[in-house]
Order: structure tokens, then C-alpha cells, then sequence
């Protein structure tokens, strides 16, 4: 048996033993025949971890290659020097679970500050320790808004990110959430095509994730006419120089929060931004922070509220979720930190500036039209193309740049009611960021004719 299994062959043997059976294959009889294996699974050989390693690393260069237009959910923010020296210290990166608050001063006070940074970027007085990234935020929200008005019928807007709209359909399937879907018209929310049923959850991105400004006014009308909660998927770049969620009377803001300090690898790990009203602070998923005295009347940090979470509550609990992205959060806090209110804001401007830029030498290229009308956008905005995306980011990729994301691999073959099947094929998702430079953007878009033709 390999050494790398925890089962000898004398463990095995004394199981069988207690069981009172000869062979594994008496223990797993049981299993149905239909759904056995029956064959070796098909694994490639095993390599060596440092050829592993220099392949990782081979894809890696070459997509820093790449001068990056691609968004969609996961940006190419500049990440300071100082916020990855901070992270990496070794007491960051070891740290476990601060279930001893007498030895774990410094990751709770850490994770206090980043509450109070999310708390002020979303504009509700209560935020949670993080979760797992935006999409799961998102799915605790929806669950935090059934369990508070006992409705399952759920109002999401085509705006809010495709892969967040099938992590939560996905949930919904063992839940029994009704999921409803509200069309854009001219990429923003027309909540005057959602039924008038009654609903628990109203649920809007801002700026959605083709870019477009939405009108939290409108959603909030919405929410308040069906007697739900309003549910907004933010962007916490954006929140620099937007209105923020709370002053829109948003009950439960999430989002992503990997543009603070977490650099595109490969998908993950990111981090689960949260926060929400105070009403509803006993339905908060996830750790909580707080901040209290110790016996001698100094400032001390605990977890709070824990009889709250699904380890006591138990089925009452209307979240599962009892862990948070530390190390993660701590390098958004430091981001956060070092960028400050002015700094936030400069970041979003230059974003803003950026995007409106190039937006505007795309559009005058022949062959391109806006997919969302005149509706404002901030970070990224969609084309519509007169050749397939896919034909123009080959071209561009060719040239130097990561082009953008195509829509039918976000939304799929069929469209839906963000971006129809006839326009997806023909539409990419642009998006700039403070580290593209007006030269960057404009040799993209001199190379952007160039790819459509």
C-alpha cells in the first residue's frame, strides 16, 4: 500500500475485523453495482513537484505577458509592496482560528479594523470577518433575507455576475429558493417586468457586471413594494466615488473583495465581503468581531454574538458558515489601509477615467457599438462586434493583450436576460484599471482595429 495513504494494511485488517467481514469488497456491497466504478481511475501519471511547478509557472509569465483588458469579476489592480510584505509576515500566514482571545489580540484586532473598513465602504454599521468570495456573500445574503421575511421567492437581477446567479441557483436547489429573473433593458435592471408577487429578496448589482450604473432608487421601490429586503452585489472599488449601498437603504451589501491585495491567480483564493443593517445583525453569517474589556478595563478583541452561528443554533441557524478568509482580509485591510478615503477614491477615478477613454476609442473603431446603450458604466462596459469575440482576443492576444471577456463564455450559448443568444457570440467585456496607462490604451485600441478587420 503507498506510503502516502493513512491506512496500513494492518489498519485495514483490524477494521475488517470489527466488522466482522474478510475483504473490502464485503464492506462496500452495500453500494449499488450501477453505481461502481469497476476500473482504475484514469489519472495521468504523477510528475515531479518541480515539473508541476515550472509548468504553473510557464502559464503564469505568460499571461503577465499579456497587457490586461479582462474583468469580469477578478481585475488587474496594482498591489503595493507594502501590502505584500505586511501579508507575509509569518504570524499573518500561520495564524489559525483565534478561538483563545488571550493569545490572538493581534489577527482579532486585524480582522476588527477590516469590519470597520468594509462597514464604511458599504455604508451599514455591521460587517462579518469575510467569507469565501463574492458569490458565496451573495448566497448568504439571499439566505439572510428569506430566513428574516419567511418568503422564498427571490427577485435577481440579469445584471448581477453570471457565475454568482449560478452559485446561488445551485444553492437554491437544496434550499427551496424560487429564483426570479429580471431583465435588463439598456443594461440596467427593469423591475417593471418582475412579477408582483410578494418576495423576500430583491437582489441588484452596482454597478452591475456589465459595467452599467444601476438606479438603487428603482431597487429599493421594488423591494419596498413586494415587502422584501433589498440585497446589493457592490463593487468596493467603485464605492470610492459612488453613493454607497447604505445611503441607498440597501439592507445586506456583499461583494468581491480580491481587487485589495489579491493578484489574479488562477481563480482564488479571494474574499467575501458582508455587511448588512443592524436589524438584522443575529442573522449575520459567518465570524464576528468585536470589541470589548478585558478584566483590568483595557481594549480587547473577541468573537461575538456566537450564539448566533450554526454550531449552537443549529437548524434555527439560516447560515452554515463558521470560518472566514483571514489571511485574505488582512491583506485588504493593509490595501485598505495604506490607500485610504483619498486614495480609494483616486483608484476609482483613474478606473472611471480609464475605461471612458478607451470606451470611447473602441467606439469610434468601425464594426463596434455599445451593447448597453447610453447607460453610464465605471470600471468595464460591454461591445457588441461586428466578428466573433473569441476571433478578436486570439488576434489581440497575438499584439500583446489580454483582449477582454467574451459573453457567451460568461452567460453560455443561450443568452439570458443580461445579453441575448443572438449578441452573445459578438459581445466582449472590456475592463481597465488604475495600472493601464493612456499609452497601453491607446495602442489597444490601434490594435483593436487592427483584430477587426
Amino acid at each position: 500500500m503507498p506510503d502516502y495513504l493513512p491506512h496500513t494494511d494492518e489498519d485495514v485488517a483490524a477494521m475488517l475485523e470489527f466488522l466482522g467481514l474478510a475483504t473490502l469488497d464485503e464492506l462496500f456491497a452495500a453500494v449499488p453495482a450501477a453505481l461502481r466504478l469497476n476500473r482504475e481511475l484514469a489519472l495521468d501519471t504523477g510528475s515531479p513537484e518541480p515539473d508541476v511547478l515550472a509548468r504553473a509557472r510557464a502559464r503564469a509569465n505568460r499571461a503577465a505577458e499579456l497587457i490586461c483588458f479582462a474583468g469580469a469579476g477578478a481585475y488587474d489592480h496594482e498591489v503595493p509592496p507594502v501590502v505584500r510584505q505586511l501579508a507575509s509576515r509569518s504570524e499573518f500566514v500561520t495564524a489559525y482560528t483565534p478561538y483563545q482571545p488571550e493569545v490572538a489580540q493581534g489577527g482579532l484586532q486585524a480582522i476588527f479594523e477590516f469590519q470597520t473598513m468594509v462597514s464604511r465602504l458599504f455604508g451599514l454599521p455591521i460587517a462579518n470577518a469575510s467569507l469565501y468570495d463574492g458569490a458565496s456573500a451573495l448566497v448568504e445574503a439571499v439566505n439572510l433575507a428569506v430566513g428574516a421575511t419567511g418568503r422564498h421567492r427571490v427577485l435577481v437581477s440579469a445584471g448581477v455576475h453570471p457565475n454568482w446567479r449560478a452559485v446561488l441557483a445551485t444553492f437554491a436547489a437544496g434550499t427551496g429558493h424560487q429564483l426570479v429573473e429580471v431583465p435588463l433593458t439598456e443594461g440596467r435592471s427593469d423591475w417593471s417586468t418582475a412579477d408582483s408577487e410578494e418576495a423576500g429578496a430583491v437582489v441588484v448589482g452596482y454597478p452591475n457586471y456589465l459595467g452599467c450604473l444601476e438606479d438603487l432608487g428603482a431597487a429599493r421601490a421594488a423591494a419596498d413594494a413586494r415587502g422584501a429586503l433589498l440585497a446589493v452585489a457592490a463593487d468596493p472599488v467603485a464605492a470610492g466615488i459612488l453613493k454607497s449601498p447604505g445611503e441607498w437603504g440597501a439592507d445586506v451589501a456583499v461583494g468581491e473583495g480580491q481587487p485589495f491585495g489579491a493578484p489574479l491567480g488562477f481563480g482564488g483564493p479571494y474574499l467575501g465581503l458582508f455587511a448588512c443593517s443592524s436589524a438584522h445583525v443575529r442573522r449575520l453569517p459567518g465570524r464576528l468581531v468585536g470589541e470589548t474589556v478585558d478584566a483590568d478595563g483595557t481594549r480587547a478583541y473577541v468573537t461575538t454574538l456566537r450564539a448566533r452561528e450554526q454550531d449552537i443554533r443549529r437548524e434555527k441557524a439560516t447560515s452554515n458558515v463558521c470560518t472566514n478568509q483571514t489571511l485574505i482580509a488582512l491583506t485588504a485591510a493593509v490595501q485598505l489601509g495604506w490607500l485610504g478615503t483619498a486614495g480609494l477614491a483616486e483608484v476609482a477615478t483613474r478606473c472611471a477615467r480609464g475605461a471612458q477613454h478607451c470606451r470611447a476609442g473602441l467606439l469610434a473603431l468601425d464594426g463596434v457599438e455599445p451593447l448597453t446603450g447610453t447607460t453610464p458604466t465605471v470600471r468595464e462596459f460591454a461591445l457588441g462586434l461586428r466578428v466573433p469575440a473569441a476571433v478578436v482576443q486570439a488576434r489581440l492576444a497575438e499584439e500583446g493583450f489580454l483582449a477582454g471577456v467574451a459573453l457567451d463564455q460568461l452567460v453560455g450559448e443561450d443568452g439570458d436576460g443580461s445579453v441575448g443568444a443572438e449578441e452573445a457570440p459578438n459581445a466582449l467585456l472590456v475592463s481597465v484599471t488604475e495600472r493601464r496607462t493612456r499609452t497601453e490604451i491607446d495602442r489597444f485600441v490601434a490594435a483593436f482595429d487592427k483584430a477587426l478587420r
